[in-house]
């Protein structure tokens, strides 16, 4: 309640300021691009990077940070429902996607399964990176699919003098989401504060139809844990689901956030060191299991330093670290059965040097320390430490209109497991070391001011996680017995990424084609093996095992973006990807892989009055796993659905910079299931629905 009255307060402070009646339209300054460290644009980027900030960003912002990026070629939502979901690239996820909060990890427990949510609210963010592709030079040996980088305010970077802000409200959509932010910057020159709140409630999902597909139910597949169907199934199971006819709702898939942060900074003439704390409140329900509520605490502390024109071979300095205490419960009936916990440390050192031989480059190391305890009689994991350290190197050599780039990423990675557990489960205490080598070359030659080509080439290794070597248990959230192998090999990968871009004015187009070949992929691949839980009344429940092991896989694909302005007012826009993966080892294909996506749109804005209409085909997905277990069965076939979005801005004629919108999602009332959700057959995304919202900056 407290955080709620903050947001609030903080929102009427926003949007009704004492603005001068001759003041133009204001804008907050955006953050720049931050996949280079060199600082250059996106257009000079040898790697596919897509930047969302600004007025886009704040029409595009949904409840997760995925879903508010789904609209990228070659990202996808990994849902667990509307109220959670982590970014897939190119068809891949957990810790082969980095997800950074100003440039440093984002430490919760969302890479370990996805029924755990990403700790940052879009809200608040001010600008989102997203890097598809190998980004294992810059941010790890783990960045095989990609990043998705989140930038805020909470440490402010350039002098202020004054008081510039933003806020939000937002009321409606498929599940009646009640919402509200505001951003405050506050400054007397060299030394500036943030503060920023935000809230979000929102109720059970509305659906076209039936939450559970017709594929399902035509299957009879059972979660063991909810009993057998030709006896007394309890409650949750798939034929008496309770959102199964009728109602058209998502039971307990609703959801409760809060969240807020201040900051503050010391500008210096050649640099700046600030801090920031940082909380973030949520609690939604499991679809998966009706009663099971899931309850998240993040606490972060952030402290960032650069020093410029040191007057030397370097010449610049950064420093940033990220303190992190994460915690959620997993609750029903008033009781929690069990409990995850993570706190670490994250942070890079970067100098960056002078001009050698027409070299610009960094020198950089990272460095991390974490410890995972999971309590409880659900917990499948044991409590576990992760060390890593990294020293990597970045150059780009200029040559007139094109450039080439390159680097060498060197890493050490320790995790041990403490063993025990009940029964013994997890053995005795273990450690593993691994070392990690990263390398690129890349290139972007400019054949006209128009077109461009860009090519990189990159070999690519990861640690195996701590969930990957010391599972052994029971996961109910996918209802499968999770065995990890402490004999895994580290993950190795060859990549090749390329694209043609073409540019004239405010009209673009970009077309890339990407292939990574695995001799070493960690999946989570079934086995004939039983795997036994007790259950609460002290019996066994018999599951199906899945075990972590190495294959071999290859990925590959397609992505186009394009926009060209049809007249003055309109502009027309284009998009599409395509993800083929594969097990080379057993035959068959990667689970979860996201189908061909095309979509097209039209943007209109004209005055203070703006319109967007976007139609998005996702085909449908035939090419699914035959190794691959999940709830008892194997991996369905997804139907193909179009989704059809509209959108209107209206600027009021106000001294207040105010902008009301509308936005209208699913007008077709199709049944859209994402074939990259763990829960697609039984948690539909939501029906037709309107939201309507008010912006506000000054």
């Amino acid at each position: 309640m407290k955080l709620k009255k903050i947001t609030c307060a903080l929102f009427f402070m926003v949007t009704f300021p004492a603005v001068a009646a001759d003041k133009a339209t204001l804008t907050i300054p955006t953050t720049a691009v931050t996949g280079n460290p060199l600082g250059v644009g996106s257009d000079q980027m040898v790697v596919p990077i897509s930047i969302l900030n600004g007025r886009e960003l704040s029409l595009k912002r949904e409840n997760t940070l995925a879903e508010t990026l789904n609209s990228i070629p070659g990202v996808s939502n990994s849902s667990f429902g509307p109220s959670i979901g982590r970014p897939m690239i190119r068809g891949m996820d957990s810790d082969r996607v980095k997800i950074l909060q100003n440039g440093v990890n984002n430490l919760d427990a969302s890479n370990l399964s996805s029924d755990h949510g990403v700790s940052i609210d879009p809200l608040i963010i001010e600008q989102i990176d997203v890097i598809r592709g190998p980004a294992t030079l810059l941010y790890g040996g783990g960045a095989v699919g990609g990043v998705v980088n989140a930038i805020d305010h909470r440490i402010p970077k350039e002098k202020l003098q004054g008081i510039t802000g933003r806020g939000e409200v937002r009321y409606g959509g498929a599940n009646l989401e009640q919402s509200n932010a505001a951003v405050v910057d506050v400054g007397t020159g060299n030394f500036v504060m943030h503060f920023d709140a935000y809230s979000r409630d929102s109720k059970n999902l509305r659906i076209p139809g039936n939450a559970i597909s017709s594929r399902l139910e035509s299957t009879q597949v059972w979660d063991p844990a909810l009993g057998d169907p030709t006896e007394d199934p309890k409650p949750g199971g798939y034929a008496t689901y309770p959102t199964n006819h009728g109602r058209k709702k998502l039971l307990n898939s609703q959801s409760e956030t809060r969240g807020g942060a201040v900051g503050a900074s010391m500008i210096f003439d050649r640099g700046y060191a600030g801090v920031s704390y940082a909380k973030h409140q949520t609690k939604y329900g499991s679809v998966k299991e009706p009663g099971i509520l899931l309850d998240m605490d993040t606490d972060r502390i952030d402290f960032v330093s650069e020093i410029k024109d040191l007057g030397s071979f370097f010449e610049r300095a950064k420093f940033r670290a990220a303190y992190t205490d994460y915690r959620h419960h997993e609750m029903g009936g008033g009781e929690i059965h069990s409990t995850f916990k993570n706190k670490g440390i994250d942070g890079t050192f970067e100098l960056a040097h002078a001009p050698l031989m027409g070299l610009k480059g960094i020198l950089g190391t990272q460095f991390d320390n974490g410890k995972f305890d999971a309590i409880g009689h659900e917990a499948f994991l044991p409590n576990s430490k992760t060390n890593s350290q990294s020293f990597y190197v970045y150059e780009e050599l200029p040559l007139n209109q094109h450039k080439i780039t390159f680097g060498l990423r060197h890493g050490k990675h320790e995790v041990e497991s403490k063993g025990g557990g009940e029964d013994a489960q997890f053995g005795n205490p273990s450690r593993k070391k691994f070392n990690t080598n990263n390398a690129a070359i890349g290139g972007l030659y400019a054949l006209n001011e128009q077109w461009s080509l860009t090519g990189n080439l990159s070999h690519n290794e990861r640690a195996p996680s701590y969930f990957e070597l010391f599972a052994n248990g029971v996961h109910t959230a996918t209802g499968v017995y999770q065995e990890g192998q402490t004999d895994l090999k580290k993950e190795k990968s060859n990549g090749l990424d390329g694209q043609i871009r073409w540019k004239s004015g405010q009209d673009s187009l970009t077309f890339g084609a990407y292939f990574n070949k695995f001799s070493n992929f960690i999946g989570l691949l079934s086995t004939d093996s039983p795997g036994l839980a007790h259950a609460e009344d002290g019996g066994d429940i018999t599951y199906k095992k899945s075990t972590f092991s190495g294959i071999k896989a290859e990925f590959k694909g397609v992505e186009l973006e394009g926009k060209t302005m049809l007249t003055d007012y309109v502009q027309f826009n284009v998009r599409g990807d395509y993800v083929d993966a594969k097990d080379k080892t057993n035959g068959g294909y990667v689970p979860r892989i996201s189908p061909l996506k095309l979509g097209a749109g039209l943007k209109y804005e004209f005055d203070r009055f703006g319109a967007r209409l976007d139609v998005l085909h996702t085909f449908k997905q035939d090419r699914v796993a035959s190794n691959y277990n999940y709830q008892g069965g194997k991996e369905l076939m997804t139907d193909a659905y179009t989704n059809v979005s509209m959108m209107a801005t209206y600027k009021l004629p106000t001294q207040l910079n105010l902008e009301a919108f509308t936005r209208a999602n699913n007008l077709l009332d199709q049944e859209i299931r994402e074939h990259t959700s763990f829960l697609k057959d039984i948690a539909p995304m939501g029906g037709r629905s309107i939201m309507f919202g008010l912006r506000g900056e000054f």
